[in-house]
C-alpha cells in the first residue's frame, strides 16, 4: 500500500499576487495563520492533495522551502 496522500500544496495570494506559498495538513488552519500578517489575503490550493515528500519536493522546487534544524 502506497503513502498516505494527506498533504495540500497551496499559495497564499493577495489581490492576484502571490505572497507565500507552501504545504500544510489543514487549509484552513493554515489561512487564519496568513491572515495574521495579510489580512485580505486567500488561500488557493493547487492541485490534489499529495504524500508529505511529493509535498516538500514541490515546495523546495518552487523556492518556498527552508532548511529545517
Amino acid at each position: 500500500m502506497g503513502k498516505t496522500r494527506d498533504t495540500y500544496k497551496y499559495y497564499f495570494k493577495k489581490g492576484n499576487g502571490i505572497v507565500h506559498g507552501g504545504i500544510t495538513d489543514n487549509l484552513e488552519r493554515r489561512e487564519q495563520e496568513h491572515k495574521q500578517k495579510w489580512p485580505n489575503g486567500h488561500i488557493f490550493q493547487v492541485g490534489r492533495r499529495t504524500t508529505e515528500d511529493a509535498a516538500r519536493e514541490w515546495e523546495k522546487k518552487k523556492g518556498f522551502a527552508y532548511e529545517r534544524l
